[in-house]
């Protein structure tokens, strides 16, 4: 046997690459939503920010959430599939407050947020995402 052919422990387990198979489909929709929720909200809060400052604001929280977890689907590795389970339940936790505080109190927005009805502007995907972020992201745990 030469040197080559020794192992010298147990064969390592492939880490996971949370941006491939259907983990790309998330980077792409995380990183359109980055872009057009900073859009957004930059564009607002330069042309109109005294008339919804909350509304703007909340769009450009959306738009770093959405930016760091596509960084972090990107990256790959354990600790930033934690970093991104935690943001995308953060990011469902303010869709599910902001969505609910819009429909309750529709006079706290005079202009619609990402996140506004549960994200019905944007077909629901604002909702949808950080649920499929976190099956894809469990899933990975256990890759």
């Amino acid at each position: 046997m030469t040197g080559t052919e020794r192992t010298t422990g147990p064969a390592r387990k492939q880490p996971f690459e949370l941006g491939s198979g259907p983990g790309r489909v998330l980077v792409w929709f995380y990183g359109v939503f980055t872009v057009a929720a900073a859009s957004r909200s930059l564009v607002q809060m330069i042309l109109d920010f005294d008339r919804a400052p909350l509304a703007y604001l909340l769009s450009a929280v959306a738009a770093v959430v959405y930016g760091f977890i596509t960084y972090s689907l990107v990256r790959g590795g354990e600790k930033a599939r934690r970093a991104a389970l935690v943001c995308c339940a953060a990011e469902l936790a303010g869709v599910l407050v902001v969505g609910t505080w819009t429909l309750v109190e529709p006079s706290a927005f005079p202009d619609a947020t990402v996140w506004s009805d549960f994200g019905t502007g944007y077909l629901l995907i604002p909702v949808i995402l950080p649920v499929t972020g976190m099956i894809w992201l469990r899933r990975a745990a256990s890759a």
